[in-house]
């Protein structure tokens, strides 16, 4: 990666066992599960997936509610524990200061259920490192943490 890295992340424990909370988490469509939020859009659409997402190399480009979208490619599933993909393709505004992003999502069994960790890192194109580190500290780790709870609430209702 040529730019700059901007890393948010959060956790939140899921009252579902180990094996629910994966399966929902990371098998679960994307739509819903992350509303427009200020000037960040909302996942609206899932395009052209390859496959289930249980495996290293599936493919799929989310469609956003600004008309942008995002391809996202897995590249570790360690089911269970680890869960990973890549992001290329940005359009919009973060189509000119991301070069690509990292989502790394691990899960551990923990009292009472399953703790759930979220990590994000952005890589920026030359040039637009310190403004997607404010980007990422001032909009994009809030809203990780309005998120998540999302998800452990549709985690927890399907139990």
């Amino acid at each position: 990666m040529s730019g700059r890295s901007a890393t948010a992340s959060t956790e939140l424990l899921a009252t579902a066992t180990l094996e629910h909370a994966w399966r929902i988490a990371t098998m679960h469509t994307p739509v819903g599960l992350y509303p427009k939020a200020g000037l960040l859009p909302a996942v609206v659409e899932v395009r052209d997936q390859t496959g289930d997402w249980d495996s290293a190399g599936q493919t799929r480009q989310l469609m956003l509610s600004d008309g942008g979208s995002v391809i996202e490619r897995t590249t570790n599933v360690d089911r269970l524990e680890f869960f990973a993909y890549n992001l290329t393709d940005f359009q919009r505004i973060f189509g000119v200061m991301v070069q690509s992003a990292r989502a790394e999502w691990t899960f551990s069994k923990a009292p009472n259920g399953t703790l759930i960790r979220w990590r994000y890192t952005f890589y920026s194109t030359p040039g637009y490192g310190l403004p997607l580190a404010a980007i990422i500290k001032f909009l994009w780790a809030p809203y990780m943490d309005r998120v998540l709870p999302g998800i452990v609430t549709e985690i927890e209702r399907s139990r």
